[in-house]
């Protein structure tokens, strides 16, 4: 599974980039408590991505994560926020059916309004 990226100023030939090719899905509720918590670190093409059941607002925090990390806020597939946590103190939150966390940076080129997704 991989994460790919698509800027929404791009023109349909645009090909998709690649955000991660090492991708983890956190879909119980014990998976999606933890994320990242307590890993020393994530490799450079590693994403975590939350799946929710429909929009709403979805926190994330980085107690006991000690790097940090860029977090994408999704509602189907579009980025509605981008935001680079803290380690161990940052806090954000977001409208979103879909969150993806990454090692910070990794997102540096994805902008609201562009589309992201998971594909095989």
């Amino acid at each position: 599974m991989r994460l790919v990226h698509r800027s929404a100023s791009s023109d349909g030939d645009t090909p998709s980039t690649l955000l991660a090719s090492d991708v983890d899905v956190a879909r119980s509720t014990l998976e999606q408590g933890r994320g990242l918590m307590f890993r020393r670190s994530i490799p450079d093409d590693y994403a975590l991505v939350f799946p929710f059941d429909g929009p709403d607002t979805q926190w994330l925090h980085m107690l006991f994560v000690p790097f940090a990390i860029d977090a994408l806020w999704l509602v189907d597939g579009e980025v509605r926020k981008a935001e680079r946590l803290a380690p161990f103190v940052g806090l954000g939150r977001g409208r979103a059916d879909t969150v993806v966390e990454l090692p910070a940076g990794a997102a540096d080129e994805v902008a609201v309004g562009d589309e992201v997704r998971l594909v095989e």
